[in-house]
């Protein structure tokens, strides 16, 4: 026990060290100096902790119901501009902050972005004049593997927490199966538990290198924030425009060596396009599997290993909207040169609808937000959630299934959905009975919903 009390204090002394060495250039060696550092990176930020308490309308059983759910920011500015994730307030009808002074206020959101996890919201009902603590921005591109940091948050809703670790990647991607192609991670071994997301990874400065957002469940150590420099981008994006807009071109790329696939590509430069969207700017270029894009818009593009994977791809959705830009392409032994002009990538988000007498909910998708659903039909909508028991389930639909007719007529929104919705059930004179045509994967499937027995009543 003593040797593991001795280990600490070492790595609490290192750690003191190298504060105080950059402070004021004489290190010293106590625990109390470290303790020091710490209190002081906590007093500059803890003040700009906030607790998020969202109502979120949740659809995904098969009925729409409201629930509470928590997270954290940290604000901004001192007019009451807050950072946290997509995932915290999405689907949000009302928002309800908790101040340092514990203080409850609303919030609104200004702008969210669900490719990077940020989102933007701002306090209101402040005192009139009210200058509110708020925390600053470290420069991301010099934090280091091994550097200490803390992470703020309300963990499982316990307001106002925080936990000390350190810096264990920098660059770690996790593109390989998520959504997270734009920017790699910090990861980091502080404890990051649900409740933390949103809130902010600090240096021991109190400057905010990263915004929490990631767990791993039944990992020990492993958290991951989104690093400083790619949320300052985003956040003056949805400041200013209340949303990212970003270039859709059709490109899937892949590293020159992918050692996730084992696959490795003879080039010293460029990025290889694994793959070509059907019906994509791309494919209107001309740019085939195989190639290797070296430029794009005059720019080289290069992404040798995974990490180098995110800088090429907003490379690509920054280009410009609906203007042709030049590709340089290797094709074999011949360099070709292309015009690609991208298109304004869809939302991800999509719009949900309640079918409550019907028991099921919908959603609409795209390419962007259901790729899979995409391969079979050209977007439209598919049922988000099936409520057990309820008319839709007794009637054998299933989620994830494509709407494309009913009662005959085509469904490829929710808008006509609802309108059909509403006309069916104002016809008092039909049977309560309707033909759902649904696709369920390559299968076309026809299903009969009888509706007589109201499984909503005593909700």
């Amino acid at each position: 026990m003593r040797r593991l009390v001795l280990a600490i204090s070492i790595v609490f002394v290192t750690a003191a060290n190298r504060g105080l060495a950059q402070e004021t250039g004489q290190p010293k060696s106590s625990a109390a100096e470290f303790r020091r550092i710490i209190e002081g990176a906590k007093s500059r930020v803890y003040p700009a902790l906030v607790f998020v308490k969202p109502i979120r309308e949740e659809f995904s059983g098969g009925e729409k119901k409201r629930q509470e759910v928590f997270g954290s920011g940290v604000l901004i500015s001192p007019d009451g501009l807050a950072v946290t994730n997509h995932h915290v307030i999405d689907q949000a009808v009302e928002i309800q902050v908790v101040l340092s002074d514990k203080r409850q206020v609303p919030a609104e959101i200004v702008g969210k972005d669900a490719d990077t996890d940020l989102a933007l919201i701002r306090l209101k009902d402040l005192k009139p004049g009210e200058s509110l603590p708020y925390a600053s921005f470290a420069d991301s591109n010099r934090v280091q593997a091994g550097d200490f940091v803390m992470a703020l948050g309300s963990p499982f809703g316990f307001a106002r927490s925080i936990s000390l670790g350190i810096v264990s990647n920098t660059e770690r991607y996790l593109g390989f199966e998520s959504k997270h192609i734009y920017n790699n991670f910090i990861q980091t071994d502080a404890a990051i538990n649900p409740g933390n997301s949103g809130g902010p990874l600090v240096d021991v400065d109190g400057q905010i290198v990263g915004i929490n957002t990631l767990g791993v469940p039944g990992g020990q150590g492993i958290g991951f924030s989104i690093p400083s420099n790619v949320v300052t981008e985003v956040v003056e994006r949805l400041r200013t425009k209340g949303r990212v807009d970003r270039a859709w071109t059709g490109l899937q790329l892949q590293p020159l060596k992918d050692f996730n696939s084992n696959t490795f590509t003879n080039s010293d430069a460029g990025v290889l396009v694994k793959d070509v969207e059907k019906d994509s700017p791309a494919v209107a270029a001309g740019v085939q599997a195989g190639d290797i894009l070296l430029e794009a818009a005059g720019k080289a593009v290069t992404a040798m290993y995974a990490e180098e994977l995110p800088a090429a791809r907003r490379q690509l959705v920054d280009l410009a909207i609906a203007e042709p830009a030049a590709l340089v392409v290797r094709r074999g032994d011949k360099s070709v040169k292309l015009s690609l002009t991208p298109v304004l990538k869809g939302s991800i988000d999509g719009t949900d609808f309640a079918l409550k007498r019907w028991n099921f909910t919908i959603k609409e998708f795209n390419e962007f937000s259901e790729p899979e659903l995409f391969f079979y039909e050209k977007g439209g909508v598919f049922v988000n959630g099936v409520r057990f028991p309820g008319n839709a389930q007794k009637a054998g639909l299933r989620r994830r299934d494509i709407v494309l007719k009913i009662d005959g007529r085509e469904v490829k929104s929710v808008a006509d959905m609802k309108q059909l919705y509403d006309e069916l059930l104002a016809d008092t004179k039909r049977t309560p009975r309707v033909r759902v045509d649904v696709r369920r994967g390559q299968f076309l499937v026809p299903i009969v919903l009888d509706y007589k027995e109201d499984f909503s009543k005593g909700d």
